[in-house]
């Protein structure tokens, strides 16, 4: 197994994470000028994606041994934030594919079919997608009723994809399913779909009332392909080690950015309040002052949970330790809650201009994007789920704790 070292020792420090940077402002640039067109439309961000493989970012977890530059979570992290600010849709795609691609890197890069997957993410730019809910078990993503079938020549597979995010523009698709048909749901594997492997029967469109670029629609995904292309490690090792932290960072990155954009909304509003009305604010910017503030304790939130699983990223156990999980959890949770409330002080600072559509300073469609936060991956079933692990954990004594 690759660990976190080998997945950030590469990076080049200070100079490669400002190229990164850099290349990612070339991005949002792009993002933000089609980002009208792209909700409106409910449309793939086409040119948002152009500009991701033209800058060359698609593939940079990818170790440089396999042809990638070996950057770590905290930069994708960074990037997720600054593509949120200029498109949502384009962000969290963005943070779904390197959600995909962090669980190739840590569990397959040490196996010869997905090393070479690898190598093919960074030379081609591909674009990964994952299919992990599924039919009545909706966001239960740790139980599968599809399970690997075995054929004369490889494997098979027959699964009711509920929501494939983007499914229809992925190069490839990462899918949990049943180890084998007499397997416990919970007895999961992860494999890795090429295009040319498999079909996607159309289920269920998307019409939403934010995220509308993501194109989260279902399908019936009907597979085919050899064993090797399953992972070796089972899910149940993937799903604390990978899938949880880096998509849980990603998307409160990508929440926290779209709260950035409405909060720097506001701010122009104020600033051209105070112009046209002799220096005095507007009614509302003692909003945007909690906007602010509470931005910058989401920004703190993440960071910190950021720190939390780089110190622990090469120990398999204490990522699956249930207070690590517990905490990750959590700040889905508390991030999405917060980055709505942030979209929603920003909005009251501008008034009736954040609330127009055709206004300048109107905040409807990050309100609108930001709203999916707490519904995606529900926090209720979080919460609920974590009940039992609230009950066990004392409540620290101490601040240093």
């Amino acid at each position: 197994m690759l660990t976190a070292r080998d997945m950030t020792s590469e990076t080049g420090g200070e100079a490669h994470r400002q190229d990164l940077r850099s290349r990612a402002e070339a991005v949002a640039a792009v993002a933000a000028k089609w980002a009208v067109a792209v909700d409106r439309d409910a449309r793939f961000p086409e040119e948002a994606f152009a500009a991701l493989r033209a800058e060359r970012l698609m593939g940079i977890m990818v170790p440089r041994a396999s042809g990638g530059e070996g950057a770590s979570v905290s930069d994708v992290v960074d990037i997720c934030y600054r593509l949120g600010q200029a498109c949502a849709s384009a962000a969290m795609i963005y943070a779904m594919h390197q959600s995909c691609l962090a669980c190739l890197v840590r569990h397959g890069a040490e196996h010869d079919w997905h090393e070479a997957l690898l190598r093919r993410v960074a030379d081609e730019q591909l674009l990964l997608a994952s299919s992990t809910t599924e039919g009545q078990a909706g966001g239960n993503v740790r139980s599968s009723a599809a399970a690997i079938e075995p054929t004369a020549d490889g494997i098979r597979l027959d699964r009711a994809a509920t929501v494939v995010s983007y499914g229809a523009r992925a190069d490839a698709i990462l899918t949990t399913a049943r180890r084998a048909a007499d397997s416990h749901p919970s007895d999961q594997v992860l494999v890795a779909f090429l295009r040319d492997d498999y079909v996607l029967e159309p289920t269920v469109g998307w019409d939403a009332l934010g995220m509308r670029g993501t194109c989260s629609s279902g399908f019936r995904l009907l597979a085919t392909g050899r064993a090797e292309q399953i992972l070796p490690a089972a899910y149940e090792r993937i799903h604390p080690q990978s899938m949880v932290p880096v998509s849980h960072l990603a998307w409160s990155a990508t929440w926290a950015g779209i709260a950035a954009g409405a909060v720097e909304r506001a701010r122009a509003f104020a600033r051209h309040a105070a112009r046209h009305g002799n220096g005095t604010l507007p009614p509302g910017a003692v909003h945007l002052t909690r906007a602010t503030a509470s931005l910058r304790a989401l920004r703190g939130l993440i960071a910190a949970s950021l720190r939390s699983y780089e110190q622990h990223a090469d120990d398999g156990r204490a990522l699956a330790a249930l207070e690590f999980q517990a905490m990750m959890n959590l700040t889905k949770v508390e991030a999405s809650e917060l980055a709505v409330g942030i979209v929603m002080a920003a909005g009251r600072a501008c008034g009736l201009a954040g609330y127009r559509n055709d206004s300048e300073f109107s905040i409807g469609r990050h309100l609108r994007d930001v709203l999916s936060a707490p519904i995606m991956i529900s926090n209720d079933r979080i919460l609920a789920n974590l009940a039992t692990t609230s009950l066990m954990t004392p409540v620290p004594a101490s601040l240093r704790d």
